[in-house]
């Protein structure tokens, strides 16, 4: 296992029902670093993310074959530990969904769920996972109010506060900003470029501009199949498969 390689995927097949969602994808994933997944609707980039922390299990008629190791340790193998997996690699969702409770609470409630009792180091989680999602100055000095009345972009900020709360070494995001505003996604992208140094983040994006802003890797998927990966620059500027400079250039997708 190569200490700078956080997720290894080998040969990764991925079939929902009779449907082949995922075509013997290989791939490295750096440590502490941004990849982006790029590629037009039906690629399989979401069915992808879903599997790294086994959300696919919860999906009827999914069935998976190849091999996806984190730290070295096969997620897919019989007997992992489902829960364990979920909590080293945490989740964000297109659309936020905070919780109807207080801002404090959300950011909280991981960490309330998993032990932590006391209101000290309660509030410390909930101060620097907020800060870490550029969220912290624009809500302390309203922590008891509620979530719902936030903005939604700063209710998707709350989201990532709330992923970071549980300590997870790897972040998943699907399509974070596709609902929110040029600002409100400026902010989220701020966030990023800080945690790279902490944390293995995935973001699946349909904004090919996003991906160049912020990868520091990026995948391109075409109908279940891994296309392309590498730098970023290179993927952009001079990939290597046509169907990539077609798909980057606005000839499809």
């Amino acid at each position: 296992m190569n200490a700078d390689v956080k997720i290894e995927v080998r040969n990764l097949d991925v079939f929902i029902g009779n449907t082949r969602a995922l075509r013997g994808v290989t791939i490295d994933v750096p440590a502490r670093s941004i990849l982006g997944i790029i590629g037009p609707a039906g690629s399989g980039k979401t069915v992808f993310l879903r599997t790294l922390n086994r959300l696919n299990d919860l999906t009827r008629g999914f069935r998976a074959t190849g091999r996806v190791l984190l730290d070295g340790a096969d997620i897919l193998a019989p007997g992992a530990d489902v829960v364990g997996i979920r909590k080293r690699v945490g989740m964000l969702f297109a659309l936020p969904v905070p919780l109807p409770m207080s801002i404090f609470d959300n950011v909280a409630f991981g960490p309330r769920l998993a032990g932590t009792r006391s209101r000290r180091t309660l509030r410390q989680i909930v101060e620097s996972s907020l800060k870490a999602a550029f969220l912290w100055e624009e809500v302390k000095d309203r922590l008891n109010t509620s979530s719902l009345r936030l903005s939604g972009g700063q209710q998707q900020r709350l989201c990532l506060a709330r992923v970071l709360a549980m300590e997870p070494e790897v972040i998943l995001l699907d399509e974070p900003c596709s609902g929110l505003d040029p600002v409100s996604t400026a902010r989220i992208e701020e966030a990023l470029a800080e945690l790279k140094a902490r944390y293995t983040i995935i973001l699946v994006t349909n904004n090919t501009k996003q991906a160049a802003r912020v990868a520091c890797n990026t995948a391109f998927f075409l109908m279940g199949e891994l296309v392309e990966v590498g730098p970023t620059s290179k993927i952009f500027i001079s990939p290597s498969d046509p169907r990539t400079n077609d798909y980057v250039i606005g000839k499809f997708g």
